[in-house]
């Protein structure tokens, strides 16, 4: 079980039919007769629970008045790397929760079949991965814990293609698009914030790919630059 915080996560959970139950504030009931509205339909009965109570349920310096109550969502690897996928992200021992968050989000946004944490990544159900999503992570199949050569290995059996993004990459993003090898089935890995990906784990992708910079900045974080990647792929995809 785990928590889901504020009006577009519990919204997004209650579509997904994984909250046990549903506390919100009365003083917020106002600005949340849809949301409770939504619950009640599904025979769930929001309980009230005031201010400072609510507050203990969250580690957020302003809580938004509604907290839900989840069933996990993960699913097992199989579910997610799996034949007749066109586009996969995994995040390679990715430990911030907000950048895991928001790649969760970015895969969604741009289409992608699912979503992998490797071993070694932070929690799904961290408070701050649930929150970053903005419940995205109700959307696909995400898998967590999972090691990354039986990623990769179950990627080439499903046939798809494997890019690790990296600055120091052989091949530029803009290239591969000019190409035409962005259109193929791929599976995208993107490594963790501080270090990078070690190279024992780019070596198990097909190809090293950066991102082009053309301004004076030394380089992209990692939500950033798999925005930019999963925007470029998931746009060739869609004109093939």
């Amino acid at each position: 079980m785990f928590l889901a915080e504020g009006p577009q996560a519990v919204r997004e959970a209650l579509h997904a039919g994984v909250v046990t139950d549903l506390y919100v504030d009365p003083s917020a009931a106002d600005r949340l007769t849809e949301l409770v509205g939504l619950a009640t339909s599904l025979g769930l009965a929001p309980r009230e629970l005031e201010g400072r109570d609510l507050a203990a349920l969250t580690d957020t310096v302003t809580p938004q008045g509604v907290v839900a109550v989840c069933r996990r969502v993960d699913v097992a690897l199989a579910d997610v790397v799996r034949a007749g996928a066109r586009l996969l992200v995994c995040c390679v021992q990715v430990r911030d929760p907000g950048n895991a968050g928001t790649v969760v989000r970015c895969a969604d946004a741009f289409g992608a079949d699912g979503v992998v944490l490797s071993a070694g990544s932070v929690e799904l159900t961290n408070p701050k991965t649930v929150r970053a999503s903005v419940g995205s992570l109700f959307h696909l199949p995400v898998t967590v814990g999972a090691d990354l050569a039986a990623v990769v290995g179950a990627a080439h059996d499903a046939g798809l293609q494997v890019l690790a993004a990296d600055g120091s990459g052989d091949v530029e993003l803009s290239t591969l698009a000019r190409t035409g090898d962005l259109a193929r089935p791929t599976l995208w890995l993107f490594g963790n914030e501080a270090w990078g990906m070690p190279e024992q784990d780019r070596a198990l992708a097909d190809r090293v790919v950066r991102v082009p910079l053309y301004g004076a900045a030394e380089s992209l974080n990692l939500a950033t630059a798999a925005a930019v990647c999963l925007y470029t792929t998931a746009t060739a995809q869609h004109e093939a």
